[in-house]
């Protein structure tokens, strides 16, 4: 089993009129259910995805409970790493005032990792907003450097580089912007 925690810490800043906020969002979790052996070298997961409404600013998130199902599928070889996730969620209860969730997130990357574990990657984070009445994409664009290190015993991997927003809804962010992420691996 492998479980993916997104836990997003959120500035943002006259991306709602021309106030700034900032704090956690909301938690989306994903279970995949793997097979131990591999079949030609292709990892397949599959299982159900969880969003979970934790964000400390409701204008961060969206006050709802959803769930749905996800998949990962991903081929590494020579260092390269190429394939994609994606997972659709429906809300099932939570604020009645704020809008249903009713997305799709696909995530096709690809990534090379040198003999220093340093990985380069491109991937996009794309989300399909089903009741969106236009521009339902949003399409941001993330090149990242990323390095792997411990802390004590505990591998933490550290990446960060500019993401660009090639599609968004009319009230959404644009242009450039810069991601940071501090991933904690749990090996067994």
């Amino acid at each position: 089993m492998i479980w993916r925690n997104i836990m997003p810490v959120i500035y943002q800043s006259h991306v709602i009129g021309n106030s700034n906020q900032g704090g956690l969002g909301d938690f989306t979790d994903s279970l995949f259910l793997s097979p131990k052996k591999l079949v030609g070298g292709i990892v397949l997961g599959f299982g159900p995805a969880f969003l979970l409404p934790t964000a400390t600013d409701d204008r961060l998130g969206s006050e709802k409970w959803a769930a749905g199902p996800t998949a990962v599928i991903l081929k590494q070889s020579h260092g390269w790493t190429v394939g994609a996730l994606a997972n659709s969620l429906w809300s099932f209860a939570g604020n009645d005032n704020r809008d249903q969730v009713k997305s799709t997130f696909v995530q096709p990357f690809v990534s090379y990792t040198t003999k220093t574990v340093t990985t380069f990657s491109l991937n996009t984070e794309s989300t399909y907003n089903w009741d969106a009445k236009s521009d339902p994409w949003s399409i941001p664009v993330n090149f990242q450097v990323a390095q792997l290190m411990r802390f004590g015993k505990l591998p933490v991997q550290i990446s960060g580089g500019p993401r660009y927003w090639a599609e968004t809804p009319d009230n959404g962010p644009s242009g450039w912007g810069f991601r940071f992420v501090v991933t904690f691996l749990f090996p067994k």
